[in-house]
């Protein structure tokens, strides 16, 4: 969102140096960029309101398309939850990096192969259980999970678990994604 923000800063100061110069024509064209950058802005802005947030276990999606684990199969889920307008975070366990790439995994890294802004997807640190956290994030966030785990081991100390429809069930077949929402 900073890109538009500075090129209506640019263009709206461009439109006042040009305010009293020799040349009109410079803060027709400043303006129209500025109202271009405006649009974009509330384009933006509005695209960003509607969105929801959705945690995703990306270390029990990345099995749901065969036995073997694919980020490909965490991008496909990520990618039909952004067409859905929900705005994904993406936890991975600390050995997703080994048994997708063959070796450790930063969280810029296995973005990039979701397609997802590095901020949004969190590895756990190596020894610790990823669904605390996943779990934590989801609530903070007022956000639900997509997974097929049912986190048996936190139930009885979380009852947030327990809502009907917290937890969203799917699998990825024929290349297809199916998410199980309630209703």
């Amino acid at each position: 969102m900073w890109l538009p923000a500075a090129l209506l800063a640019l263009s709206l100061a461009a439109a006042a140096l040009a305010w009293g110069a020799p040349w009109p024509e410079g803060v027709v064209w400043a303006g129209l960029v500025a109202l271009g950058a405006l649009v974009w802005l509330g384009h933006l802005w509005r695209r960003r309101g509607r969105r929801h947030w959705i945690v995703v276990d990306g270390s029990n999606v990345m099995y749901w398309d065969g036995d073997r684990p694919r980020l490909e199969t965490v991008a496909r889920v990520v990618s039909d939850l952004d067409r859905r307008g929900y705005a994904p975070v993406v936890w991975f366990d600390a050995n997703a990096g080994y048994l997708t790439e063959g070796r450790y995994a930063r969280p810029d890294l296995l973005a990039r192969r979701i397609g997802l802004p590095a901020a949004r997807v969190h590895v756990v640190s190596k020894g610790m259980p990823a669904d605390p956290q996943i779990i934590a994030d989801a609530e903070r966030l007022g956000a639900r999970i997509v997974t097929n785990d049912r986190y048996r081991d936190w139930q009885e100390a979380d009852a947030t678990l327990r809502l009907d429809g917290f937890l969203i069930r799917g699998r990825v077949a024929g290349g297809q994604v199916r998410l199980e929402f309630p209703g």
